[in-house]
């Protein structure tokens, strides 16, 4: 057995010896318990909390006024107002349920009453405006809360809008604290004798603990007794989870710990060269069946607050799958451009990580209503009251909504969306690294890629031409060096109608033919380019599609539509049909791939993150969503730029 009796290392060397040891031990918590939402505020997430509704779970009225059929304005104009019947004009209030029959509002101050109930309104609207539509917020099945996040107000907000009650989250780290000293006295005593010492550290160590996300479930004060202290380790370590010793850890007469921490395992460390602190005690138990940190800290106040800073909360940290407080303001990159109103402060939610040295933030999806992406957001960007915006690549002042230090090690991916990245965030959330994500599109992804902006672009562009997916998207619109292409999965794609398939549509000849209600991608997404080359090679004109031009930007977004009844069709994969309960016409399978600069392929979290895709585990869980294929997954390739012509 490896002793080091009060012998001095450094700090770091003593942090990498005790990590070493409770790798090799196997220390780790793996329980975890569900929880009501008012109960779970600072919990970390277990696993990823699915949407049980959509929010809204109807069409929401955005404005107060009048709720119209945007069709009957198209006449309006600020020469020549429109009047409207009072049966025309349907009077509404924020929130409320837009009506049969109508599909936009328009707000109050803008309509001017008129004779019998009549109004006119001076300028027509489009289909939707003002209105929130189903699903604009929080689509159901769709991940609201990735696994090991450490849930904030808002998290817990975005749950109670997607209809989830309770969540599961990993169960706080046991601590046991025992402190030690025949001159220790309750802290409420009277009238303390000379000599006689407050237990002020057992009150500081449990405070710590508790602070570090620990729970305190074994407190017990012994005296300066070898036999008395053997008895309490033995019962705190069949107790808890961590075991912290105040006191009896220096190489005095009473001082027992190191040597009782001998008798139930390995002795790490004995003396760290810091001041004050120095007589620290490492050890690992390893003889109950199960492995617990033992921590042996000095006696000294200021020591002993030196020590849990230094030792018990990382440790205690890392077990809960917590990062410890350290908001704070910092200076990010804009990595494209915000428009923002004159005379107001604007804060603007976004995902922030660093990029070639630079920290870059792409700002997510506006608006009051958007919880969710406060949720997922790791900075908030201000915008001064005097401004109108910002242009790519100014810097603005940002308030840390994570630790900096996560921030710091975050995976930026812009580009298509898929469900698969979500799942790929919570297993990549395991080794302390958080996968933050922005749904442009592929073609966007890559340009962002280009631009230094992002660390990966989810992409699934095909080439007419050649058949082929993404290696011409590649060349064309992203970085003039080697790109590494990792696939992620092969996906179905397909034509998603209601149960039944009540139109009988079996093909996009079909959806013309019947004149379908179709709910489109928006351009230059990877979708939206299958469904051009598809409509193409059957000679079919894109305005013969009923709907062509109507936009959503995921594919849950898309099968929301359609189980809600408010469109009859639109291409997705064949995942998003099952969230859902429809039906599904297969139309192609196609590979979805992160793209990223192959020189970035050693970086750990890429290593990391190829790792994941190739095990097990993640495959199963990929495919059980169904429509998914991932036997290459974790495959890479590299597309080479094309070569400058020399005149």
């Amino acid at each position: 057995m490896r002793q080091m009796f009060l012998h001095d290392v450094p700090l770091e060397a003593a942090r990498a010896r005790f990590d070493a040891a409770l790798e090799a031990a196997g220390v780790t918590i793996g329980a975890t318990q569900t929880l009501e939402l008012d109960d779970a505020l600072d919990r970390v997430t277990a696993r990823p909390v699915i949407a049980r509704v959509s929010s809204p779970h109807y069409h929401a009225c955005a404005m107060d006024g009048i709720a119209v059929a945007s069709a009957r304005t198209v006449a309006a104009r600020e020469t020549a107002p429109l009047e409207l019947d009072a049966g025309e004009a349907i009077v509404v209030d924020t929130g409320d349920p837009l009506p049969d029959g109508c599909d936009a509002v328009i707000p109050i101050e803008e309509v001017e009453p008129r004779a019998n109930g009549r109004v006119a309104i001076r300028a027509a609207v489009a289909p939707f405006e003002h209105v929130r539509a189903i699903g604009e917020d929080i689509v159901a099945s769709e991940v609201v809360v990735p696994a090991l996040r450490r849930l904030v107000s808002a998290d817990l907000a975005a749950c109670a809008a997607a209809g989830v009650l309770r969540v599961e989250v990993v169960a706080r780290p046991r601590v046991a604290v025992i402190t030690t000293g025949d001159e220790l006295v309750d802290v409420g005593t009277e009238a303390p004798a000379p000599g006689a010492i407050l237990d002020s550290n057992g009150v500081l160590l449990r405070a710590c603990a508790r602070t570090y996300g620990a729970e305190v479930v074994f407190a017990r004060r012994v005296r300066d007794d070898e036999a008395e202290l053997l008895a309490a380790v033995e019962h705190a370590i069949a107790a808890a989870d961590v075991v912290v010793v105040n006191a009896g850890s220096s190489a005095g007469r009473d001082d027992y710990t190191a040597r009782t921490f001998a008798r139930f395992g390995e002795v790490v460390v004995h003396g760290v060269a810091i001041r004050p602190g120095h007589p620290l005690v490492l050890a690992v138990a390893s003889g109950s069946g199960r492995a617990v940190p033992l921590l042996g800290i000095p006696g000294y106040p200021v020591s002993a607050a030196i020590c849990a800073e230094l030792f018990l909360r990382p440790l205690l940290e890392r077990l809960g799958r917590r990062d410890g407080p350290d908001a704070r303001d910092i200076e990010v990159e804009l990595t494209r451009k915000l428009f923002s109103p004159l005379g107001e402060d604007d804060y603007v939610r976004a995902v922030a990580a660093r990029v070639d040295g630079r920290l870059v933030a792409t700002p997510l999806r506006r608006g009051a209503g958007a919880i969710t992406s406060l949720s997922r957001a790791n900075v908030i960007l201000t915008i001064p009251r005097f401004s109108e915006g910002a242009h790519p690549g100014t810097r603005l002042l940002a308030r840390a909504l994570r630790p900096l230090a996560q921030i710091e090690r975050t995976l930026l991916a812009v580009g298509s969306h898929d469900v698969a990245l979500d799942l790929l965030a919570g297993r990549l959330a395991s080794g302390g690294t958080e996968l933050v994500s922005a749904h442009v599109g592929s073609i966007a992804g890559l340009v962002a890629l280009r631009e230094r902006s992002a660390h990966l672009a989810g992409t699934h562009v095909l080439e007419p031409r050649t058949g082929t997916y993404n290696e011409d998207a590649v060349r064309r619109y992203g970085p003039n060096e080697p790109v590494a292409l990792i696939r992620l999965a092969d996906r179905e794609q397909g034509i998603l109608v209601a149960p039944g398939n009540p139109l009988a549509i079996a093909s996009l000849a079909d959806v013309v033919r019947t004149r379908a209600r179709y709910v489109n991608r928006q351009k230059d997404a990877g979708t939206r380019i299958l469904l051009d080359a598809l409509l193409a090679s059957a000679g079919i004109a894109a305005e013969s599609v009923t709907g062509y031009e109507r936009i959503e930007f995921s594919h849950l977004a898309v099968a929301q539509l359609v189980a809600a009844g408010n469109a009859d069709a639109g291409l997705a994969i064949g995942a998003a049909a099952r969230a859902f309960g429809l039906d599904f016409i297969p139309v192609a399978w196609e590979p979805y791939e992160l793209a990223l600069p192959a020189r970035t392929l050693d970086e750990p979290r890429i290593a990391a993150l190829v790792a994941i895709l190739r095990g097990a585990a993640f495959r199963s869980e990929v495919e059980a969503l169904g429509g998914y294929r991932c036997a290459r997954a974790g495959e890479i390739r590299v597309v080479e730029p094309l070569a400058l012509e020399v005149p």
